[in-house]
């Protein structure tokens, strides 16, 4: 017998054995206590069997650190509490009580225990791979020595993001281990009903990285399968996909019958359950007696009932917290009337346009944090710095490491920037085009914007996402979508209109612990924006409107390119006696709602103007907030000026058409007054 055999044989007669059945009982009996909870009536949740599973999550745990990073999903039960999750604050969690780990805010979906090395959950099928890329990231260029895992099922690999996820592992060659929980059924369909693939590892190749397929119902080969990925992970030789291939032996969900499964083939598996075939192996090799592991299962039981009877314990969550930990510090969509105001600093000043306004900000932001880091396609200065030159010189200046070129894949940008964030990094990520949002918006919706929520306020997501309206680019790149994410609980979003105000801003969002959306204009970035910038840094405060134009008559409440259409329309009534006041929000959340009151109680007129659709528009949260403070001040109905109800044309004449300017704030003004 050669000598590795018999360390192996060792190792699988010692301690390891008893490691790995101690957490397959963990898994195998916490898996039931949950189901016994549902069952009598003690619980009522949603809750994802992991019967049959218990291998897959014990070798796999076992194989990584103490300090490993795991990102899970909603079936994650196996998972966390092979990881060595706080049992206690898991099952409250679970059952949404007060003591749970994230204050019963998250559930399963959710689960964030980063003391025991479990990063983040998802309830989204396939995102999570895309997101432990950002935390890979964040680990390498913090050079922790790390690993991260990424479990998920077959079904998953049926889904956009995890091959997008396996290619930029890949190209970046992060230390991520791809670990495919193969149960033989995506939720109700069988493996050979929805893949031609007989192993799914065999897709690995194509992305460049080494694949496996292992039998998930025998712990020592999921252990050593990962135990190899996980060394080849920390030698920086990049990702490995592990395919673990078992059956699940409950339904997808509790109380789903299986009537999809053969009654036959479902039989013989459950007769034959993974957890007790190890047992009885580890009899016959002379590996432990029964009585050893009964005392191992007895104790297990002892722990779960013990924690799972303090969480059902635990008490309801307070109708206090249901608006806490949308944003830090308990913001919300509405500013702080009670802020000081902002002034730009006197002194020294340069003429910038908006292009380049960005680009020294982010160059002084880079050279005073080193946890800034860019991701987006092209932004390198090997790709051209940028399609429209905003990142040029920065990759140059510090780095391909801090300035990456991603492949297109909108998800995976904004992905990577989610888990580079939950690594303790602060990533600006751009979208080429504001289109482009609906292609990430998983990734913001979801995620960047729920973190905090879903942590119980223990975790943000600190990025930017920079993106650009475009114009004269047709319906497909031109559109701005800028509702969207107001409508998004836990997103920022800010609009500036001049070169001063985007350095300020972009100041502003960079020091931020929530995710912000930045969005600019096109039309600016071509001198429509460019105007004098204080040579010294400065921060303008999210949530704080500017009057840029006085006036007593009406207010003209904008933001964004919509900004300059309201002052040229300003100074051509002031020569007709109108006195146009122009409010320009810079920050649509938070919203500075107590300036634009304070404006229309002046005026006792409102015109609300931008430029994208005018249906469920900004304009139209704007009005009706007014309208409710100031019903009995108002002396004319509030008017909206927005974009038409339509895709933004191509053809020049439609979308002058399309897009209003300072001819329709023209007459809309006229009429109001």
């Amino acid at each position: 017998m050669s000598s590795s055999l018999q360390n192996e044989t060792s190792s699988r007669t010692g301690d390891r054995a008893l490691d790995l059945y101690r957490l397959m009982s963990r898994v195998h009996h916490g898996d039931k206590r949950v189901r016994k909870a549902l069952s009598s009536g003690e619980a009522a949740m949603s809750y994802w069997p992991v019967d049959g599973q218990e291998a897959m999550s014990a070798g796999a745990m076992l194989a990584l650190s103490e300090g490993d990073q795991l990102v899970t999903t909603y079936r994650g039960l196996g998972d966390v509490l092979a990881k060595g999750i706080d049992l206690r604050g898991y099952f409250a969690e679970l059952l949404g009580h007060r003591d749970g780990l994230s204050k019963g805010k998250a559930g399963a979906m959710g689960i964030h225990d980063p003391q025991h090395g479990i990063a983040w959950t998802t309830g989204i099928v396939g995102a999570g791979p895309l997101i432990a890329n950002g935390i890979a990231l964040a680990v390498e260029r913090r050079n922790t020595g790390q690993v991260v895992l990424v479990s998920f099922g077959d079904g998953a690999t049926s889904i956009g993001f995890v091959h997008e996820a396996m290619n930029m592992a890949a190209v970046w060659s992060l230390p991520v281990i791809f670990l495919c929980q193969n149960n033989s059924w995506a939720e109700g369909t069988a493996f050979d009903r929805y893949t031609r693939s007989e192993r799914l590892s065999d897709r690995a190749q194509g992305y460049g990285m080494p694949g496996v397929t292992v039998d998930g119902t025998d712990p020592y080969a999921v252990h050593d399968a990962v135990a190899a990925a996980v060394d080849r992970a920390r030698r920086k030789q990049g990702p490995t996909f592990v395919e673990a291939v078992a059956y699940r032996l409950q339904g997808h969900y509790f109380g789903d019958a299986m009537g999809y499964a053969d009654p036959e083939e479902l039989a013989a598996k459950r007769a034959d359950p993974p957890f007790a075939r190890f047992r009885q192996r580890l009899i016959d090799e002379g590996a432990a007696a029964a009585a050893d592991l009964d005392a191992i299962d007895a104790q297990v039981v002892a722990e779960l009932d013990a924690a799972f009877a303090a969480a059902v314990k635990s008490a309801p969550v307070g109708v206090d917290e249901l608006t806490r930990d949308v944003f830090a510090a308990n913001g919300s969509e509405v500013s702080d009337v009670d802020q000081p105001r902002f002034e730009l600093p006197g002194g020294e000043t340069e003429d910038l346009g908006l292009v380049q306004a960005i680009n020294r900000t982010l160059d002084r932001a880079m050279a005073a944090d080193d946890s800034i880091v860019l991701l987006g396609e092209d932004i390198g200065d090997a790709s051209g710095g940028g399609m429209f030159k905003i990142t040029a010189g920065l990759s140059a200046k510090y780095g391909e490491d801090r300035v990456l070129d991603t492949p297109i894949a909108e998800s995976s940008i904004i992905g990577a920037a989610v888990g580079a964030s939950l690594g303790g990094l602060r990533p600006v990520a751009e979208l080429m085009f504001m289109d482009f949002l609906g292609v990430a918006m998983d990734q913001i919706a979801n995620h960047a914007a729920k973190v905090r929520y879903m942590s119980g306020g223990r975790q943000g997501a600190p990025m930017v996402i920079r993106t650009m309206v475009g114009t004269a680019a047709g319906p497909q790149h031109s559109q701005a979508f800028e509702a969207w994410a107001m409508h998004t609980p836990g997103v920022k979003v800010v609009w500036p209109s001049t070169s001063a105000d985007a350095a300020g801003l972009l100041n502003a969002c960079l020091v931020d612990e929530d995710p912000c959306l930045f969005i600019e204009s096109m039309k600016l970035y071509y001198g429509g924006g460019k105007g004098p910038v204080p040579v010294a840094d400065y921060v303008i405060p999210l949530g704080q409107a500017d009057v840029k134009r006085s006036g007593s008559d009406v207010t003209v409440v904008t933001y964004g390119v919509m900004v300059h259409a309201a002052l040229e329309a300003a100074e051509q009534l002031s020569a007709e006696g109108i006195s146009v006041e122009v409010v320009d929000l810079r920050t649509l959340v938070p919203l500075d709602l107590p300036t634009v009151l304070a404006s229309v109680r002046k005026t006792t007129r409102l015109v609300v103007a931008h430029e994208s659709v005018g249906f469920c528009g900004p304009g139209a949260e704007i009005a009706a907030s007014v309208g409710t403070e100031l019903f009995g001040v108002l002396r004319a109905p509030i008017q909206r000026v927005a974009g038409t109800y339509t895709p933004v044309p191509r053809a020049a004449t439609l979308e002058a058409a399309c897009r209003p300017g300072a001819a329709q704030l023209l007459e809309t003004i006229r009429r109001t007054v």
